[in-house]
């Protein structure tokens, strides 16, 4: 079964336990496990770890159809299939131990919020980090970590700061519970914390630094753009979703002394339209140029700075349009979208945590037009 037949067949089961997901505010353990088992967490792990190595493209669609069932499940798959990118880049003792185990669950934090002093052949690391989404059902977590020597801060040529990410044993790590939010409440995403925990430098990899041990051409593709497509494949998912409500409600639904349903009202078949369209046409923003970088990442040349700002202007636009769809649709549906009960009243909130996240954040519109614009542009960024 490939991952997007995968997610499919578990997207029922996941629509269904939504709710509870949410209550829950994290991803249960045993839905989790059924994740793990299809494959749905090492979507971008090397087929010689028992990975997918699935193209961008399917690992974008995968995602997409977890985040239509449930926003909140979609996220902790897609934190868990970003960080087991590393996988690529880690020796491959390491990427046995951490990547071996088919069932095994990564997640954690890429920005760099620790810190990391040199010891002989390891690392000392402390740190915490939030947003460590997922975090309760993984059994190695990551966190990025400024390196230090002998208390000086390391630099890059460019003058930028060096950083890590460190890999950690689950029991190394103190996961503390600071998520209460207004969306995403299932996905678990509160702080993690590690003190002076020894990890091997061989046990540490930088997307900026370090290049991959597998040749394959998923791993010449750009790993933020990657991560940011996968954050635009669930909100995309989860506005499709709020559509989706949205019809039911509408084909059903009739205002207090009206004949008429909400979908026989000419000006919300206008409105759902136009968010329709709105829709589809970022998300043929993204596969277009999803398919422009697979083609250069394949044909073994090199994805130059405007291939990458590209990518990641597609994605936040289609992050940022699939949230003014769940808005449009959450006011098309009146007062019964604001009852918790109401799928509405989560995909909107889901829709509106999203777009906090840095790789899609309004910035990212600043970082692109540098480049689009000719402007000198630190490509470690993209």
């Amino acid at each position: 079964m490939t991952p997007i037949e995968a997610a499919r067949a578990l997207a029922p089961e996941i629509a269904a336990r939504a709710a509870d997901t949410e209550a829950q505010r994290r991803l249960p353990a045993d839905l989790a496990a059924k994740l793990a088992a299809a494959g749905l967490f090492r979507l971008a792990v090397p087929t010689s770890l028992g990975g997918s190595q699935s193209t961008p493209a399917e690992i974008y669609r995968a995602l997409e159809i977890l985040g239509q069932a449930d926003a909140a499940t979609g996220w902790c798959a897609m934190i868990a299939g970003t960080t087991a990118l590393t996988s690529a880049y880690l020796p491959e003792p390491h990427a046995t131990e951490i990547f071996g185990d088919p069932g095994a669950i990564t997640g954690g934090v890429f920005a760099p919020m620790g810190k990391a002093t040199p010891d002989g052949d390891d690392y000392i690391v402390s740190g915490r980090w939030a947003w460590a989404s997922g975090s309760a059902n993984c059994d190695w977590l990551l966190g990025g970590a400024l390196i230090f020597d002998d208390g000086k801060l390391r630099t890059l040529p460019n003058g930028t700061p060096d950083h890590r990410m460190m890999f950690f044993r689950r029991e190394d790590v103190e996961l503390i519970d600071t998520w209460d939010t207004s969306g995403l409440r299932g996905t678990g995403s509160g702080d993690m914390a590690v003190s002076n925990v020894r990890v091997p430098r061989s046990r540490s990899v930088s997307f900026m630094t370090d290049r991959p041990c597998d040749p394959g051409a998923l791993y010449s593709f750009p790993p933020f753009g990657l991560l940011a497509i996968g954050i635009a494949a669930v909100a995309a998912g989860n506005a499709r979703g709020a559509l989706d409500d949205f019809r039911a409600l509408a084909n059903a639904k009739k205002a207090a002394g009206s004949s008429r349903t909400l979908a026989e009202r000419g000006t919300v078949q206008a409105e759902y339209a136009r968010a329709d369209a709105a829709l589809e046409a970022a998300r043929a923003l993204v596969h277009h140029d999803i398919a422009a970088a697979w083609g250069l990442a394949v044909a073994g040349q090199p994805l130059d700075i405007e291939v990458r700002a590209r990518l990641r202007r597609a994605a936040t636009y289609l992050v940022r349009t699939a949230a003014d769809v769940t808005r449009t649709v959450y006011d098309l549906a009146g007062g019964s979208a604001a009852y918790a009960t109401s799928p509405l009243q989560r995909r909107f909130r889901d829709a509106h945590v999203a777009t906090q996240h840095i790789m899609v954040a309004p910035a990212t519109f600043e970082l692109t037009g540098r480049v689009a614009l000719g402007l000198p542009t630190d490509d470690l960024a993209l």
